[in-house]
């Protein structure tokens, strides 16, 4: 663009501008124009004001216009183009033929303020023009208000009265915008200002004012608005404000007065009106806080507190307050009341002493608590008034009266038990209050009787015996007691019934109540004024035994003597000797009398000191036959012998190997032993120096760390004050297994029988502690090989070797002591070589224009190492030529040799390569054919893997690729369908693919070829076709819901997380697949109104378009690239039919990932020679946006995009003069790579 500060044109631009109006001369004289009149404005552009983001239209129009119209912006010439290019806003709009050329601009920004001119080059007839200058003012609307102390929309807190300063503003407006603040809709008046806006034309407002919230703006808004010409309504910003205000002086209800009686429940309410935030309350009674709790009601704008009061009269005269108070209150507001409290006495009370002696005299007094008014007092004996007494009053407590009265009477024995009452009344309160003792008049009892048993009765010593003594009269009751021989007898039973006692006890007779005097006493006053008494026959056993001895202790071989005496019982007992639970006969002394009555006997015995006879009990028991039942006890022995072995003296020890031994040692002696003596063989073991021998407990024999050399026997030498004694133990070391040798590697020819031999070193050595393990990835059961043991030699015997029997064998030996030992063995099993053959592998493409290198790999398995020779057309190869190299690669029992071919020449090296593998055992050879690269060979044995009511699988071997990257594609047809269908298989080397979304019952012809850059192949199997026909969906059945049964505990619940998980993951994936079909619809109906979407095919021919390479298609039928969110990711179906209508097309950009590029023909002009124009695929790939697909999965950019040139079948970064490894040329896997294919809409073809 030119700038011009005139109407005249300058240089090349006005000669260009001539001639673009001698063409318009003559495409006016053409078309009839008028020519050779003066050209005139007929309407000039007038200012216009326009609303930013709206349009604006400049109007131009120019009569018998003959030279170019153009619009000047701010003197920038826009140029004649009506699209103006470099101003996609900007069109000039109307007919030029009517001379209108009016600057149409969408969406006006701020950058469109400023003049225009409408100028009219000058033409061979006429001169140039310029219009009037026309000014578009661009009109900003402000950004909203906002305030600058306060957030809009928030709410603010304010104490009602204060002043506070506001202030507001808005952004960026042209004009400057107005601004408003207004409380409660009311204007608040302020100073407003203005100043430059962030760019230059736009201008910012702001205004303050001054703020005094009252109680009636609580809750309401405070709004800023602003406003220009630019809107047709205020934008506004506001908050709430929060105005805190006192509440009102707070009401007492619920007492009327004057008085409350003491006893009653007085309610209180208190109420508060109004107050932000509303009144908290509390109570106080005589300035002290009672309660502090509260309810507020946001509907009646009140606080509300309750009080209960049970009046007591100590709250008489009681000031009670409620006080409420709230943030802002400076101190609390309250309102009081008087309690005037009546009240009765709470008791009365009565001194004096209630027990006296017959006819003395009795005095007591009487006195109230306060009450209010004053009561007064009379007494009463039982039923008679006594009018004796003396009254007066006193002041007492919380403003009552406490009344007192005394008198005294005589003491009769008719007045015992009378209550003597004190009553106080108040005739003004209607209640009264009284307060009784019982008089107590004491007198002397008059009879005393026992209740014991006849004197003639015997009592077993333990027998129970109730003994009872009664007492009648006495006041009080007399004290009754029981003595034994003159010592009192404590526990009793004490019993009163009426006039009569009793006191009983009950003796359990001992050997010393045979023959006790009991006698029971009854006192009055302190003294026994009565008395009785009885006597108890009592049989009982001996009181105890003793033994003595003749001395303390025995030496081994001595005489014994022991002496039995029995203490007293009754009747006399007899003497028995025991040792070992059997009795002896001793010697019996006499006996003589003895305690309580009784009677004691003695006895001997004598027997000789043995020295099993130590520690053990020689018991004597003295037994009565009359009441069957006797009493014992028993004298250990002590007898000195020297040390002696016990019988459960082990003579046989094991250990463990690294761990401790112990020796024990069983044996007895007396006294203890003091010497304990180890020797293994001529070596002591305990002392000094003996770092892994110790002596434990009594004599034990602890060994750390033992090792097999600790093996022998032991002896041990015990000593004592009596002597010494020796014994031998043997010590058996058992030690964990170690595999001393194991033929590794073993080899066999194929064929023949292998032994895997395994010694071991181990104790205790069995005849299981054998076993063998297969080191391979798969497991396998070696159970069924013959296995040989032979002391520390185990043998696992292969017969018939195969080449599945090679690999590692672990020989494990278990002997019961941890740890087992393991290692393990190569079976080599050698064999002839074998080379990896196959129709794939049996062909090399390279271009042979003499600038590539192929590379010829041939693989064989074989041991031992395979030697490999290579021949050319049956002639062996000279590998001394430069063009020709070897390299040969031994991995285990795979062998590698690849023959590299420099500059491959089509007339030297298009040959037949023969490969010859050779070792001791055998040959093989396999031929590779060099040839050039070609469409691939169709792929062979199509057939059907499986198929339901919905879908099909279909298999296939891969034919060779043609030197080129190859894919699949999948042709079906159902009867009754326009055209065939066509699935790109994904991934493109799958030979698995599975098509779903089929229909039921239905029959399908399914054919399968291969692509590659150059071509497509045949279809597989000579263009065979095979016919599934699909399930019956309609005999599918969903099963009911069963009532849930409660599964058994073995049951595992992992099946059901599992299906809801898979549930789950469906439904996420289902909603993601519809989302990304959406996304794609809403991409296609873009590029359709941008006019990118519909292309017509011409009638004329076109090369074949890339659905269709290598196979004719109607190129008149409408084509249609469908997507299904259910489709394998990557797959593309297409769909032949007849319709006319526009070809629709979807780029394989649009979605992601795809196999390769598929472009229309017809968007074509020049294609490739085989249907791709030259240069294409390269800007496809350069073009495309990965991330713009990321959603739908990983990045496939580098498996989409084909190899052009360069070595055959192998990647260009490895080319072969840097070859350092094996690698095989078309070895692609044989193993079968799946993919599944869901044709959208039920093959109905409908758009996407």
């Amino acid at each position: 663009m030119l700038r011009t500060d005139s109407h005249f044109f300058v240089g090349g631009l006005e000669e260009d501008v001539l001639r673009l109006a001698r063409v318009e001369r003559r495409e006016h004289r053409e078309e009839g124009g008028v020519f050779g009149v003066e050209q005139a404005f007929r309407v000039q552009p007038d200012d216009v004001t326009a609303v930013a983001g709206s349009k604006a239209i400049l109007r131009c129009e120019v009569e018998h216009a003959s030279g170019l119209v153009q619009w000047v912006q701010n003197g920038l010439l826009l140029g004649p183009d009506r699209n103006i290019p470099g101003f996609p806003r900007y069109t000039m709009t109307g007919n030029p033929q009517k001379g209108e050329y009016n600057l149409h601009i969408e969406r006006c920004e701020l950058s469109d303020d400023t003049e225009y001119h409408c100028q009219v080059g000058r033409s061979e007839v006429s001169h140039g023009m310029i219009s009037r200058k026309a000014l578009l003012t661009i009109l900003i609307p402000p950004q909203v208000p906002y305030f600058l102390e306060h957030v809009a929309g928030s709410t603010v807190t304010w104490v009602f009265g204060v002043e506070y300063p506001v202030s507001c503003g808005a952004l960026d407006a042209k004009p400057a915008a107005v601004l408003t603040i207004t409380k409660n809709g009311v204007e608040v008046t302020g100073e407003s200002t203005t100043s430059p806006g962030s760019t230059e034309k736009l201008e910012s407002t702001q205004i303050a004012v001054k703020v005094t919230p009252q109680s009636s703006d609580n809750g309401r808004l405070l709004t800023c608005s602003a406003l220009n010409p630019a809107l047709t309504t205020p934008l506004m910003a506001s908050f709430t404000m929060n105005v805190l205000f006192p509440p009102n002086t707070p009401i007492i209800e619920g007492y009327s007065g004057p008085t409350v009686k003491a006893g009653e429940t007085l309610k209180l309410i208190c109420v508060s009106r109004s107050g932000n935030p509303l009144a908290t309350l509390q109570w106080l009674k005589n300035d002290e806080v009672v309660s502090t709790r509260w309810e507020t009601d946001a509907l009646t704008q009140s606080s509300r507190s309750h009080l209960t009061l049970v009046i007591a009269p100590e709250d008489n005269m009681a000031v009670v307050t409620c006080e409420a108070m709230n943030h802002v209150t400076p101190q609390a507001l309250g309102t009081s009341i008087m309690l005037d409290v009546v009240f009765p006495p709470t008791q009365v009370t009565v001194l004096g002493s209630s027990s006296g002696k017959e006819n003395s005299s009795l005095s007591f007094s009487c006195f109230t608590a306060p009450s209010k008014p004053p009561v007064q007092i009379r007494w009463w004996l039982g039923h008679k008034e006594l009018v004796e007494a003396v009254v007066t009053f006193t002041d007492g407590a919380h403003g009552g009266k406490v009344t007192m009265s005394n008198i005294t009477i005589v003491a009769l024995r008719t007045h015992d038990g009378m209550a003597l009452t004190c009553e106080a009344f108040n005739e003004a309160i209607p209640s009264t209050a009284s307060k009784s003792i019982n008089l107590n008049v004491q007198y002397p009892p008059q009879k005393l009787w026992i209740d014991v048993p006849p004197p003639e009765k015997r009592f077993r010593a333990g027998t129970p015996v109730k003994l009872t003594c009664f007492c009648s009269g006495g006041n009080p009751k007399p004290y009754l007691s029981w003595t034994k021989d003159n010592k009192s007898v404590k526990d009793a039973v004490v019993a009163s019934a009426g006039k009569i006692t009793s006191r009983e006890i009950t003796v359990v007779t001992v050997p010393s109540d045979n023959q006790a005097t009991y006698r029971c006493d009854a006192s009055y006053d302190g003294k026994a004024v009565l008395k009785e008494s009885t006597k108890l026959h009592v049989q009982f056993p001996p009181i105890d035994v003793k033994i003595t001895s003749n001395a303390k202790e025995f030496k081994r071989g001595s005489t014994i003597t022991l002496n039995c005496v029995t203490g007293s019982s009754n009747p006399v007992a007899t003497i028995s000797w025991v040792k070992d639970g059997k009795q002896l006969v001793g010697q019996n002394l006499g006996m003589r009398p003895s305690l309580y009555n009784g009677m004691s006997s003695s006895s001997r015995i004598t027997f000789p000191a043995v020295s099993t006879d130590h520690a053990k009990r020689i018991a004597c028991e003295a037994y009565s036959s009359v009441l069957n039942e006797g009493v014992n006890t028993f004298y250990k022995l002590n007898i000195l012998f020297p040390p002696e072995f016990k019988d459960e003296q082990p003579r046989l020890v094991q250990a463990v190997e690294h761990g401790g031994a112990l020796i024990p040692l069983h044996i007895r002696a007396n006294p203890p032993v003091t010497s304990y003596r180890w020797s293994l063989g001529p070596v002591k073991l305990t002392g000094e120096g003996a770092y892994r021998h110790h002596l434990r407990g009594e004599g034990n024999l602890e060994i750390w760390n033992v090792s097999r050399t600790d093996s022998g026997d032991y002896n041990i030498t015990c000593e004592n004050a009596e002597g010494n004694n020796s014994m031998i133990v043997r010590l058996d070391v058992q030690y964990a297994p170690s595999i001393r040798s194991l033929g590794d590697p073993t080899e066999v020819d194929i064929g023949k029988t292998a032994e895997i031999v395994c010694t071991a070193d181990a104790n205790p050595v069995t005849d299981t502690m054998f076993q063998w393990r297969w080191l391979g990835e798969e497991e396998r059961d070696l159970s069924a090989l013959e296995r040989k043991v032979s002391g520390l030699t185990g043998r696992l015997l292969i017969a018939e070797a195969k080449r599945s029997d090679a690999g590692r064998y672990e020989c494990i030996v278990d002997n019961g002591i941890p740890p087992p030992a393991k290692a393990d063995a190569r079976l080599v099993v050698r064999f002839k070589p074998e080379i990896q053959k196959g129709v794939h592998l049996s062909k090399v493409a390279v271009s042979g224009d003499g600038k590539n290198t192929a590379g010829l790999v041939c693989k064989a398995e074989g041991i031992p190492n395979v030697a490999f020779s290579w021949a050319k057309n049956g002639v062996s190869l000279d590998l001394k030529n430069p063009r020709y190299s070897e390299k040969t690669l031994h991995e285990t029992w795979i062998h590698t040799s690849t023959l590299v071919i420099a500059n491959v020449s089509a007339v030297h090296d298009y040959a037949l390569f023969t490969c010859t593998a050779t070792n001791a055992l055998g040959v093989d050879s396999f031929s590779i054919q060099l040839v050039s690269t070609s469409r691939p060979d169709p792929p062979h044995g199509l057939k059907v893997v499986g198929f339901t009511h919905n879908s099909v699988t279909l298999g296939w071997n891969a034919g060779f690729n043609g030197g080129e990257k190859q894919q699949f594609r999948v042709r079906y047809r159902w009867p009754g369908a326009d055209s065939y269908m066509y699935v790109d298989v994904f991934p493109p080397q799958a030979t698995v693919f599975t098509l779903s979304g089929l229909k039921g019952l239905t029959t399908y012809n399914f054919s399968v070829n291969s692509v590659n850059v150059l071509g497509d192949s045949d279809y597989a199997d000579n263009g065979a076709v095979i016919s599934v026909t699909t399930q019956d969906d309609h005999k599918i059945v969903i099963p009911a819901p069963q009532p849930s049964v409660a599964p058994p505990e073995a049951q595992s619940s992992i099946p059901m997380l599992i299906i809801a998980a898979v549930c789950v993951g469906a439904a996420a994936l289902l909603m993601s697949n519809g989302a990304f079909i959406c996304c794609l619809v809403k991409r296609h109906r873009a590029k359709l109104q941008a006019g990118d979407g519909v292309k017509k095919e011409d009638s004329g021919p076109k090369a074949l378009n890339e659905y269709g390479d290598g196979e004719l298609i109607n190129t008149h039928a409408k084509k249609t690239l469908l997507i299904d969110s259910a489709s394998e990711t990557g797959s593309s179906t297409y769909q032949e039919s007849t319709s006319e209508s526009g070809l629709y097309y979807y780029p394989g950009r649009d979605y992601w990932p795809t196999l390769s590029p598929h472009y229309e023909s017809a968007e074509r002009e020049d294609p490739g020679p085989h249907g791709w124009p030259e240069g294409d695929y390269e800007d496809w790939v350069a073009s495309r946006n990965a991330h713009e697909y990321e959603e739908v999965g990983p990045d496939y950019s580098s498996r989409a995009q084909w190899q052009l040139g360069g070595l055959a079948n192998h990647r260009q970064e490895n080319p072969w003069a840097e070859y350092q490894g094996p690698i095989r040329i078309y070895d692609e896997p044989d193993e079968a790579m799946s993919a599944t294919y869901e044709t959208p809409y039920g093959h109905q073809g409908h758009l996407v």
